[in-house]
């Protein structure tokens, strides 16, 4: 059995910074995976922000919303409780949502709140990695299910 972190709004928590809930049907059927058990997390609620919540974007180390307000401090607690969460459990590895200032593995939103995607990673996934646990993204539901040999 392999305990993978997952983003709890990929599975359809309402937890997603606008309050609508965007299911992912890939990763909620790894709940009927054998050999993967999941385990939910959100980092924002984590850190303590409600949903809904105003948007917000990485711009470098900072996290700004939409109202110009710095919300790195709350991404950085989720960061930490989102890390002590996946070591209390043995994941080795997460499945998390794209794009996000948290959970995004490979690319986020620059900060300019237009739309416009760069290269880098959230700030969950940026310490996850930093941890040795292996970041994915909604898109490489496969790739995890082949990595960790479920069936």
């Amino acid at each position: 059995m392999c305990n993978v972190l997952v983003s709890a709004c990929l599975l359809g928590v309402n937890c997603r910074y606008n309050g609508i809930p965007k299911k992912n049907e890939d990763i909620a059927r790894l709940i009927d995976t054998e050999g993967i058990h999941l385990v939910p997390v959100c980092p924002e609620q984590l850190g303590g922000m409600a949903t809904p919540r105003c948007p917000a974007e990485r711009r470098g180390q900072l996290i700004i919303n939409a109202a110009g307000e710095d919300v790195t401090a709350h991404y950085l607690r989720g960061a930490r409780e989102t890390l002590r969460i996946a070591q209390l459990y043995h994941c080795s590895v997460a499945l998390l949502k794209e794009r996000s200032p948290s959970c995004g593995s490979r690319q986020i939103y620059d900060g300019s709140f237009s739309g416009t995607l760069t290269e880098g990673a959230g700030v969950t996934a940026a310490l996850l990695r930093e941890n040795g646990i292996a970041v994915f993204g909604e898109s490489e539901a496969e790739q995890v299910v082949e990595r960790i040999g479920a069936k």
